[in-house]
């Protein structure tokens, strides 16, 4: 079988159950950031500027002159 011919310490294979595709999903990411080694770094907040109205957009405008479905539900 190529699991015990291919699975060393040096590069060991694991598997996923995945009958429910998306725990399957959530547990290989979480396993992957699991080996990832993670040191907390200290950052300072950072300040924005207040937001420009210049050139502000308005995007209920351009749609006055559309046509919709009409929302049955």
């Amino acid at each position: 079988m190529m699991l015990e011919a291919t699975d060393t310490r040096h590069a060991p294979w694991f598997i996923v159950r995945s009958d429910d595709k998306r725990r399957a999903r959530l547990n290989c990411i979480a396993h992957l950031l699991k080996s990832i080694p993670y040191k907390a770094i200290r950052s300072t907040p950072v300040k924005l500027p207040k937001r420009s109205s210049k050139g502000k957009y308005d995007d209920h405008a351009p749609l006055h002159t559309r046509r919709f479905v009409v929302e049955a539900y």
